[in-house]
């Protein structure tokens, strides 16, 4: 198990290896395995990318994320610039539902609603957004349909991850309610957790799913 200094040390190196990131005015607080990330970006993308390579050192248990994206005066955009360059990012996704995505931007800040049918459609859309210059952050309101489905959800999922090379499927339990699976037990390491929760969003069925999976390596 790593002290709360190694574990610290390791994201600062973590942090400076990922060259998309500018990690100069990002400190990094640990404890207990808990890590806080605080200060500015320049960017959304930024600090999503910050929050995965933090994510990808082992012995993490949580990250929490309270950077501020600071966008440079070069990059400012008005929301109605904004707005047109979103609407055009959504519509050459062709993972995005376009006519069932909404879009709204106040003062830098995106917020997508609407229905679509599957996690990754879901997810597509603040994926599309998310590199868009003045974007200051991004709220996906997107809710999932769910689907009718005679299948056992929890059965194809548990199978998902005993096929699965990332994923430790004895220690993961799997329980579904209607559209909702929730994932409980023990991973190794966020990437585990991860490999796991792209496998419950990719059952027929699910709407919704409460991932308390431990990370305990």
């Amino acid at each position: 198990m790593k002290s709360d200094k190694q574990l610290q040390m390791d994201i600062m190196e973590e942090l400076k290896w990922e060259p998309r990131v500018r990690d100069e005015e990002i400190a990094i607080e640990v404890r207990n395995g808990v890590v806080t990330l605080m200060g500015t970006v320049p960017d959304y993308a930024q600090r999503s990318r910050a929050v995965r390579a933090v994510e990808r050192v082992a012995g993490v248990r949580a990250v929490a994320q309270e950077l501020t994206v600071k966008v440079p005066n070069s990059h400012m955009r008005s929301d109605t610039d904004l707005a047109h360059q979103i609407v055009n990012a959504l519509a050459w996704d062709t993972e995005v539902p376009f006519q069932t995505v909404k879009a709204k931007v106040d003062d830098g800040w995106v917020t997508l609603e609407g229905e679509v049918e599957w996690q990754f459609q879901r997810n597509a859309p603040e994926r599309a957004v998310r590199y868009l210059s003045g974007v200051k952050g991004v709220s996906n309101l997107l809710t999932i349909k769910a689907h009718a489905s005679t299948y056992d959800v929890a059965q194809h999922i548990s199978a998902a991850l005993t096929r699965s090379a990332e994923a430790d499927a004895k220690k993961i339990n799997v329980t579904a309610t209607g559209g909702k699976v929730t994932l409980t037990g023990t991973v190794r390491s966020w990437p585990e957790r991860a490999d796991a929760e792209r496998a419950a969003w990719s059952a027929t069925g699910v709407s919704e799913v409460d991932d308390r999976l431990a990370v305990v390596g």
